[in-house]
């Protein structure tokens, strides 16, 4: 068994101290699935990092900013509570108090008590930041796309991008 060849969607063994061809090192000390979270967290990288300019240019909020904005795009109603915002990003909640206010400042969200809670406090989308993620959106998606491309191999890049939601037909009504 040990000269049996590796399936289709895993690299091939490579000697011990040299590198599979996403340059992490194979030497034996990590299994397969430590290897792969490495290679996802690489690629999230180089994700993030073609994003951070991209974004700025594009919209004027950090990459951190725009975090909050498309997970509050994403929810029935485009709000969310401050402490839900934190935890779904795992950010420290002083942290997010400082990008809200940014995001508040620019005219992109709304902050109000949550309903029933007078701690809580709800952030929601204006209009303004709708219009915005609105006109950015396509091309920030393709700058995802054009990054993975740029960090995968060709049989990698398709099972990345397969991980990713089809875009939404514009003709569809959503529920």
């Amino acid at each position: 068994m040990a000269d049996s060849p590796a399936p289709a969607d895993q690299p091939a063994s490579v000697p011990p101290g040299d590198e599979d061809a996403d340059g992490i090192p194979a030497d034996g000390l990590l299994p397969a699935e430590l290897r792969s979270w490495m290679r996802l967290l690489a690629a999230a990288g180089a994700i993030e990092q073609q994003l951070r300019s991209r974004v700025k240019d594009a919209m004027g909020v950090s990459h951190d900013e725009f975090l909050v904005l498309c997970l509050l795009a994403d929810q029935p109603g485009s709000s969310l509570r401050m402490t839900r915002i934190a935890e779904l990003l795992g950010r420290p909640k002083t942290r997010l108090t400082y990008q809200v206010a940014c995001l508040q400042h620019a005219g992109l969200i709304t902050k109000s008590s949550a309903c029933g809670d007078r701690r809580g406090i709800e952030v929601a989308l204006t209009d303004k930041a709708r219009r915005l993620l609105s006109e950015s959106a396509g091309p920030l998606a393709d700058a995802v796309s054009q990054a993975i491309a740029r960090t995968a191999c060709a049989q990698r890049y398709t099972q990345l991008h397969d991980l990713l939601p089809l875009p939404a037909d514009p003709t569809e009504k959503t529920a």
